[in-house]
């Protein structure tokens, strides 16, 4: 054991358990740490290193863990205005704007949201999977602005990975679309994966294939030769929102991957020197993991996207359209 690493000492309190949902009840670990740390030999029962998590273990039976101390993230601390709706022990909500890349990726090797995140938080991040990083459970992308959550704790990270995978996050999105869709609400299910021709973009592909997908989608106001649209996800895949409303016949303005603007607004979007999609997601909600309490956040429309949607409202409509922004 290193000098800096700390044990967790303790007796389990009910018998007839699998081991590791015992150890996770008495220690306050989450289930997966156990896990990791069983696979490590980092826990023993009444003084013998025991490896599986699948045995049981009698009510009553003392148990040590061994906790390394949480090895260097890859990513380095980088001083970046961050601007936080909401933050405490367990995790941090984030009003991410566009042009910010959340993670380290080729290309993009700092300047991202981890590396903001972890100087905003340093000394405070536990050692998700045994490194100290920000726990990223769901994305947006670069050029999308809005909200998200980042998990501070495993504990944490493991109930919001929870939520997003029985889809009870509450998660809406605002965007300006090419043309008006038709019917003006509904809702697109269609497999998401990567494209067989472009490996830089996501497609429909077959059910089976690629990852069910659902949006639901609403038209807000209709716009000259564009409209207003809230899109509520379901399920949370890479582009959803940008592949689904393109697959409809109304790509995002500004899209650069998955649609063209109408020939008439290409002048407008030069002037406005508007050069991202039209996407911002504003609204989040979900269950705090460790309070269980009711939490619910609203994104305003940034600057960039208000200036587009004035423009391209009909006269004397700006005011009643720009009031569902």
């Amino acid at each position: 054991m290193g000098a800096s690493d700390s044990i967790i000492s303790g007796t389990i309190q009910t018998g007839g358990q699998r081991l590791d949902k015992a150890l996770a009840d008495a220690s306050g670990l989450s289930r997966e740490r156990v896990k990791a740390l069983l696979g490590e030999g980092r826990i023993a029962l009444g003084g013998v290193t025991v490896l599986q998590g699948t045995i049981k273990a009698a009510q009553g039976t003392d148990f040590t863990i061994d906790i390394p101390e949480a090895t260097p993230a890859h990513a380095v601390a980088q001083d970046i205005p961050l601007s936080v709706i909401y933050e405490d022990d367990a995790l941090i909500v984030i009003d991410k704007p566009a042009g910010l890349v959340v993670h380290p990726a080729a290309g993009n090797l700092d300047g991202t949201l981890v590396n903001a995140l972890l100087h905003h938080c340093r000394g405070q991040l536990s050692g998700i999977g045994g490194v100290a990083r920000p726990g990223i459970v769901h994305r947006i992308d670069k050029d999308t602005s809005g909200l998200l959550v980042v998990a501070k704790t495993d504990v944490a990270h493991e109930g919001l990975a929870k939520q997003f995978a029985d889809h009870s996050i509450v998660r809406a999105y605002k965007c300006v679309t090419a043309g008006a869709p038709m019917p003006p609400a509904g809702t697109v299910r269609g497999a998401i994966a990567r494209s067989n021709h472009d490996r830089k973009k996501m497609a429909l592909v077959e059910e089976g294939r690629g990852k069910h997908a659902v949006t639901h989608y609403r038209t807000l106001a209709t716009l000259e030769d564009a409209a207003l649209v809230e899109c509520r996800l379901e399920t949370g895949r890479t582009h959803q929102v940008r592949v689904h409303l393109a697959s409809i016949g109304h790509a995002l303005l500004g899209d650069p991957v998955y649609g063209r603007a109408p020939s008439r607004l290409r002048p407008l979007l030069s002037r406005l020197k508007f050069a991202r999609q039209a996407l911002h997601a504003a609204e989040l909600g979900f269950i705090h993991p460790v309070s269980g309490d009711a939490l619910h956040f609203i994104s305003p429309t940034p600057v960039d996207i208000r200036e587009l949607i004035v423009e391209l409202c009909a006269e004397g409509q700006d005011a009643r359209v720009l009031a569902m922004v």
